[in-house]
């Protein structure tokens, strides 16, 4: 049974910012109410991975952001071990079932990378400027979401920091489909695998 709240088009991702922040913490809230509907935690975060977080190495730590409802139920795991040059990261559902990965483009501009799915084929890509903050998940030209930290629309006055952003998924992409899944994992460490 899919979570409803999987559907939505819009998330409002807020950052828990701190000094002394090793894990990524997210809270992701439904624009149009103001509620916190699913968290992005970091729970088990090894001593080693934490202090090279806030070292030059933080590109290439490891990481296993897990998002799930505020009542504690998990629905997204999105997994990397030690990255040196490019980023491969899997993303598997609650029961630990392969959904797909996200493998970065050697050389792109912008930092672009692949969305694949279960059996390795390509659904989408991530492209977009660093400079603004724009970015699009495309497939053969059609986009599927666009994520911004410029946002006019629905809830606007819940954006208070730069380290908030807003993910939105077209109404075309399909209710129930793994797609959205893998765009929500990707938005949730598109600052670890590109931005640092």
């Amino acid at each position: 049974m899919e979570n409803p709240v999987l559907n939505k088009n819009l998330f409002l991702v807020k950052e828990h910012v701190g000094l002394f922040k090793a894990a990524n913490n997210y809270d992701i809230y439904d624009p149009s109410t103001g509620e916190i509907i699913l968290e992005c935690r970091e729970p088990n975060l090894g001593f080693f991975t934490k202090m090279f977080r806030f070292s030059d190495y933080k590109r290439m730590t490891p990481f296993d952001i897990q998002i799930s409802t505020p009542e504690g139920q998990t629905l997204i795991k999105i997994q990397r071990g030690v990255s040196l040059f490019l980023s491969k990261v899997v993303v598997k559902d609650e029961a630990d079932k392969l959904i797909g990965s996200f493998e970065q483009k050697l050389f792109s501009i912008g930092g672009a990378f692949e969305v694949l799915g279960s059996r390795h084929e390509s659904l989408c890509k991530l492209e977009g400027k660093w400079t603004g903050w724009e970015f699009y998940f495309k497939n053969d030209g059609k986009d599927l979401a666009h994520v911004s930290k410029k946002w006019n629309g629905l809830g606007k006055e819940l954006f208070t920091t730069a380290d908030n952003y807003m993910l939105e998924i077209f109404e075309h992409v399909p209710e129930n489909d793994e797609v959205r899944k893998l765009i929500l994992a990707a938005v949730m460490c598109i600052d670890m695998v590109l931005k640092e």
